[in-house]
C-alpha cells in the first residue's frame, strides 16, 4: 500500500474529475428544452437519447464503479465462482428484448416516468404502484452508498485523506468534496448530466481495460504464470483451484439466473431506458450492449493478475486498485483511477435521479399532493435526489462498508420481487392486482428472513445471498427462491380471486400501447390521473 500521495496519479484523477464536473455543469444547456420544469426533461432528458446516447448512458449505469472493484474483487477472493457476473449479464439481453421495447412504447404513449406509473395504470392499483416504489427506493440506497465506496476505495489507494488516526473530518473531505460536485450538477442538469460524462467514463474504462489485459500479463509472465498463481493459491486454500467445485453450481447458476432477472428491474435502468427516443433505440441497445459484457469477462481477470501480483491487502475491494497502483506507471495509474472514480458517479447521478422520481410521482403526488403542477413534481424531485444522495454518504461515513455490500446483496433480492407485477403487466392483465400484491409481500419476507439467517465468518446476519433451497436441498440464490414463492402465491391467488370475482382494477392501457412507437398518432400524452377509489 502506498504510504504517501501519489502525486502524480492525483493530479492525473483531478484533472478528468475537473473536466467531468465542467461536462456536468454544461450539459445543462445540452439539448435544452422550451419547457424545463418537467420531469420528462430533468429526469428522462426529454426522451430524446438516441441509439449511441442510450449505448454510453445504459452502460454508464449497469456498469459501475462498483463492478470495476468487485467483480475482479471477487475472483480474487473465490475464484471462478465470482465470474457469475459475465454469464448473468449475457443472459440479461435476450431477455429485456422481449419487454423493455414494450415498456417504453406504454411509457411514452402515456407519459409514465416510473415503473410503478405503469404499474398502477395496467392494474389500478396504488397500493401495488407504492410497494414497486418502496422496493426501488430501498433497494437504490445501498448501491448508490457502494459507487461512493468504489471512490473511497481509490482514494485509499491514492493515499489521500491520511491514515486512520487522521482527523475524520480531514479524512474524509476528499469524498466529501465528490460529492458535493455530484449533488449540484445532478440538481442543475438532471439526466443530461450522467449521459454527457458517461462518453468520458466508458472511453477511459475501455482504455484501461485494453491496457491492462495486454501490459500486466506481460510484466507477469503470461498468462500462464497468472493462472498457475491464482490455481495454487486455491488449491492451497482447499477451494478447488480456479475452477469452482461441484458443489457450488447450484449457487453459481441461481445467482447469475436471479441476478439477470433483476437487473432491469432496477429503477436506474428503467430511467435510463426510458429516455430514449424510439422503441427502435431500445432494440438496438439490445444488441450492442453484450459489448460491455466482454469488457466484464476481460475485467474480471484482473483478479487473477491480482493474485499473481502478490497483492496484499485486508480490504478485498482494494485489490485491483493497488494492482494499478503497483502495475501502472504512475501516470495511467491515475487514468485508471479516474475511470474508476467517473465510473461511480454517473451511476450514482441516474440513481439518486431514478429514485427522486420514484418518490415524486408515486408517493409525493399519488398520496401527499394530487394536484401538483409539473414544475413542483420536478421541484421535489430535484430536493429528493439531493436527500438520497445525503443518505447514501451517511450510510459510507457512519458503518462498516461490509454492511453496504450486505444491504446491496439484500437489495437485489428485494428488487426480483416487483418482476411478475411489472414484466408480467407488459404481458397479461390475467394476474390480479391482490394476488400480485400479496406475492411481493411473501418474496419479501422470505427474501429478508433467509438473508438474515446467513452468517460467514465475519458477521452472524446477513452474511450472503445464498441457502439451501426448501424441497431442493442444493445451495442456491436466496431472491430466485423468493421469486419463486412470490410467482406460486401470485398465481394461485389469482385463480382463488378471479373464481370469487374479486373486484379488479381498471386497466388504463390499451393493446396497441405496447407496440406504439414515437410519431404515431396519440403518442406522448400526458399522464392520466388515478381512478378514483382505486387505492388497494
Amino acid at each position: 500500500m502506498n504510504d504517501g500521495v501519489n502525486g502524480v496519479a492525483l493530479a492525473v484523477f483531478i484533472f478528468f474529475f475537473v473536466l467531468v464536473t465542467a461536462m456536468g455543469f454544461l450539459a445543462a444547456r445540452w439539448r435544452r428544452a422550451e419547457n424545463e420544469a418537467s420531469l420528462d426533461e430533468w429526469g428522462l432528458g426529454g426522451r430524446s437519447f438516441g441509439t449511441w446516447i442510450t449505448w454510453f448512458l445504459l452502460g454508464g449505469d449497469l456498469y459501475t464503479a462498483y463492478t470495476f472493484v468487485a467483480v475482479p474483487a471477487a475472483i480474487y477472493a473465490a475464484g471462478a465462482s465470482g465470474f457469475f457476473a459475465v454469464p448473468y449479464t449475457i443472459l440479461v439481453y435476450p431477455l429485456i428484448f422481449t419487454f423493455l421495447p414494450r415498456l417504453w412504447s406504454v411509457s411514452h404513449k402515456h407519459g409514465y416516468v416510473t415503473t410503478s406509473d405503469f404499474v398502477r395504470g395496467r392494474f389500478g392499483s396504488k397500493g401495488l404502484s407504492l410497494a414497486v416504489a418502496v422496493t426501488g427506493i430501498l433497494a437504490t440506497m445501498p448501491y448508490i452508498a457502494l459507487q461512493l465506496v468504489g471512490i473511497q476505495a481509490v482514494l485509499d489507494v491514492m493515499g489521500v485523506g491520511g491514515g486512520e488516526d487522521t482527523n475524520w473530518f480531514i479524512k474524509d473531505l476528499p469524498l466529501l468534496i465528490a460529492f458535493g460536485v455530484l449533488a449540484a450538477y445532478t440538481y442543475s442538469s438532471g439526466l443530461r448530466a450522467p449521459a454527457l460524462i458517461a462518453f468520458v467514463k466508458d472511453t477511459l474504462i475501455y482504455i484501461v481495460i485494453a491496457v491492462a489485459i495486454i501490459y500486466i500479463p506481460i510484466k507477469l509472465g503470461g498468462f500462464d504464470d497468472i493462472f498457475a498463481a491464482a490455481g495454487d493459491k486455491f488449491e492451497a486454500a482447499g477451494a478447488g483451484g480456479v475452477t469452482p467445485p461441484d458443489t457450488g453450481q447450484w449457487t453459481y447458476a441461481t445467482l447469475a439466473l436471479g441476478s439477470a432477472l433483476a437487473l432491469f428491474m432496477y429503477p436506474h435502468s428503467i430511467t435510463a431506458t426510458l429516455s430514449s427516443r424510439s422503441r427502435e433505440v431500445i432494440r438496438r441497445n439490445t444488441t450492442i450492449l453484450p459489448l460491455y459484457s466482454l469488457m466484464l469477462g476481460l475485467l474480471a481477470l484482473l483478479g487473477f493478475m491480482a493474485i499473481a501480483a502478490g497483492i496484499k491487502v485486508s480490504n478485498g475491494q482494494l485489490a485491483i486498485p493497488q494492482l494499478f497502483e503497483d502495475m501502472f506507471p504512475d501516470w495511467f495509474a491515475g487514468v485508471a483511477f479516474a475511470a474508476i472514480g467517473i465510473g461511480a458517479l454517473v451511476p450514482a447521478a441516474i440513481m439518486s435521479i431514478a429514485a427522486a422520481n420514484l418518490f415524486t410521482r408515486n408517493i409525493y403526488k399519488d398520496f401527499i399532493k394530487p394536484d401538483a403542477t409539473p414544475e413542483q413534481e420536478t421541484k421535489v424531485s430535484k430536493l429528493v435526489s439531493l436527500l438520497v444522495k445525503v443518505g447514501a454518504l451517511v450510510f459510507v461515513l457512519g458503518m462498516d462498508k461490509t454492511v453496504a455490500i450486505n444491504f446491496q446483496l439484500l437489495g437485489g433480492i428485494w428488487i426480483l420481487q416487483t418482476f411478475p407485477a411489472l414484466v408480467g403487466g407488459l404481458f397479461t392483465r390475467w394476474f390480479h392486482r391482490w394476488a400480485l400484491l400479496a406475492g411481493w409481500a411473501v418474496g419479501m419476507v422470505y427474501g429478508t428472513l433467509a438473508a438474515y439467517g446467513v452468517s460467514s465468518p465475519t458477521q452472524a446476519h446477513f452474511g450472503g445471498s445464498s441457502k439451501e433451497i426448501p424441497g431442493i436441498g442444493e445451495i442456491g440464490y436466496i431472491g430466485l427462491t423468493a421469486f419463486v414463492l412470490n410467482v406460486l402465491v401470485t398465481v394461485v391467488l389469482t385463480f382463488v380471486l378471479r373464481a370469487a370475482k374479486a373486484p379488479d382494477g381498471i386497466d388504463q392501457t390499451s393493446p396497441e400501447d405496447y407496440t406504439a412507437d414515437a410519431g404515431d398518432p396519440g403518442v406522448e400524452v400526458e399522464l392520466p390521473p388515478a381512478t378514483a377509489g382505486s387505492a388497494h
